[in-house]
């Protein structure tokens, strides 16, 4: 996922990197692909999995037709002297762009700037690619700062603890800091903006399983990487939840490897019924798919991602499925959250966007709205408004 999770990842500025040829995944070298990852339970906090239980069905202010701009009513902060008729050089210290999720994301992003750059908002966007790698983002951060010649900050944490102290000396500049999609341990910015978060994509995909087996039936878990908050969340509420119901599994990170993730599949098959595919983010869920029916065994009930391959390969299959979204629109708010800044508008202190799973009734109303996508595009994308749709996202490159 989200994602991915999941985020995009320099030893270079690489403002112009091909998302045709992306960096290696995060966590394949030192992650391990061939044994059981071990528990969630020091992720797990009771009262976080309460407050994002809660906001799965909460009211959302704003226009549910942009759901980009939409969130659930709290803290705001005083953006009044930010206010500037200047347009805005920001500053974009990015993850990485090294999987589908993130892919689809940048696209969108850069799209979004077209429009407030013509709109003189934001005069241009330097963003330097960390590659999934900590100490190359904290460089970049440092970089920015150390150049003095941002306006604003957005950040996209490669890792959560890792990231804290950059965010903070980027904080301590007084310029405004707007991080996304992952978090940090520190409220020093401006404002944080993510989807419900992962508590909320473990209940969801959790429940479902749950739903549809027997307890002491068996789910494998498929997890990406460790280490960041939204996806060890997930799966420390889909933990919690299988151990409540009697439900058996085991959990494994795979890197996102194709390969790893049939061969776990495989070896799991080799010991008995394996009747759940549970997955952190929707990236290989068709190689876990395909393990299935390499050894000639029923389709699992499995959770994937809003991502077009797992929607195709879930409609051809006729699978009991659910595809989570960790929505891939919020790469579009950081940017309208700078128009607001400027402006001296209020923003949320935590920007929560809407965080709403495709269901089987919803299906083919998506493969329909995003026929042409290619495979690694993700379903809930929400830049149909924007100039150069649908061509760009079909083309995978940034014009």
């Amino acid at each position: 996922m989200a994602s991915v999770a999941a985020l995009a990842v320099l030893a270079a500025c690489s403002t112009d990197e091909s998302i045709d040829d992306p960096a290696p995944q995060a966590g394949e070298e030192s992650a391990s692909e061939t044994e059981e990852s071990g528990g969630g339970e020091e992720w797990f906090v009771q009262a976080d999995f309460d407050e994002q239980d809660e906001q799965r069905s909460a009211t959302f202010e704003g226009d549910p037709e942009q759901p980009w701009l939409q969130y659930i009513d709290g803290e705001m902060t005083d953006t009044a002297d930010y206010t500037s008729n200047k347009a805005q050089k920001v500053c974009f210290a990015n993850a990485s762009i090294s999987n589908p999720w993130r892919q689809t994301g940048w696209i969108t992003m850069n799209q979004q700037l077209k429009v407030l750059q013509d709109e003189g908002v934001i005069s241009e966007m330097e963003t330097r690619d960390a590659q999934d790698d900590d100490n190359t983002q904290i460089a970049d951060i440092d970089y920015f700062i150390s150049e003095g010649n941002c306006d604003v900050f957005v950040i996209s944490p490669n890792s959560t603890a890792a990231m804290t102290p950059a965010v903070e000396r980027a904080c301590e500049t007084g310029k405004p800091v707007i991080i996304f999609d992952r978090g940090v341990e520190t409220d020093c910015y401006t404002t944080f903006i993510h989807p419900i978060g992962g508590y909320a994509w473990g209940i969801d995909t959790a429940n479902f399983l749950v739903e549809n087996l027997e307890e002491g039936d068996k789910v494998v878990a498929l997890r990406i990487l460790p280490g960041v908050d939204v996806l060890e969340t997930r799966w420390a509420a889909a933990e919690k939840i299988f151990e409540e119901n009697g439900i058996e599994a085991v959990d494994y990170f795979t890197g996102a490897d194709p390969t790893k993730i049939k061969g776990i599949i495989t070896d799991e098959l080799t010991k008995g019924d394996v009747a759940g595919v549970w997955m952190d983010a929707g990236d290989g869920a068709v190689a876990a798919i395909e393990a299935f029916e390499d050894q000639g065994v029923d389709y699992p009930v499995m959770t994937g991602e809003d991502e077009m391959s797992f929607l195709r390969k879930w409609e051809e299959t006729g699978l009991t499925g659910l595809a989570p979204v960790y929505s891939n629109f919020q790469w579009r708010t950081p940017l309208l959250a700078i128009q607001k800044i400027v402006a001296g508008e209020e923003v949320p202190k935590e920007w929560v966007l809407p965080q709403t799973p495709i269901t089987e009734d919803e299906r083919a109303d998506f493969l329909e709205a995003n026929e042409g996508m290619p495979d690694g595009h993700y379903a809930k994308f929400g830049g149909e408004d924007l100039p150069g749709y649908p061509q760009v996202w079909q083309e995978r490159q940034i014009p």
